[in-house]
């Protein structure tokens, strides 16, 4: 029972731990802050669904000073992402816009689910609509009897 309530002690206290070097914090803290919030919302172009602020990799270093060495030039938040986005594409926002060829990504998967929704209902009134199969005469039925005690062994 130690051993367990050690184990979810531990755990509970982990924290993730960020990549963030501390020769790349700047001195002041608002401008810190302002490069951490910026940073959950970039994407490591290596990683992978990682922000910049959780990877370890060269390329997000890069990407971590770049956003710091703007914010410092005096950039506003929007400028500082905006130069980013433009030197390395939309596809370096973990949260993509809903603008441009962006649309066709939102707008995928809604289309599919009516349109598979359509399909089935069209299927489904479609089979409903369809008439019964007839039922076999005497003489066919008289017939495949026939057929039936011919082939028997």
């Amino acid at each position: 029972m130690k051993r367990l309530a050690a184990v979810l002690a531990l755990a509970l206290l982990a924290t993730p731990a960020l990549a963030v070097r501390p020769d790349e914090m700047l001195p002041d803290p608002g401008l810190e802050a302002r490069a951490r919030a910026l940073s959950q919302g970039l994407r490591c172009l290596v990683c992978r669904n990682e922000s910049i602020d959780d990877s370890d990799a060269d390329l997000a270093h890069d990407l971590r000073v770049l956003l710091r060495s703007r914010l410092t030039a005096g950039d506003s938040d929007e400028q500082a992402v905006a130069y980013i986005v433009a030197r390395y594409g939309e596809f370096v926002l973990l949260n993509p816009t809903t603008q441009g060829a962006n649309l066709i990504l939102w707008g995928a998967g809604p289309a599919a689910l009516l349109a598979g929704a359509w399909l089935a209902l069209s299927v489904t009134r479609r089979r409903a609509r369809a008439p019964e199969a007839a039922a076999l005469s005497p003489d066919d039925q008289a017939k495949v009897k026939a057929l039936m005690e011919n082939t028997r062994v």
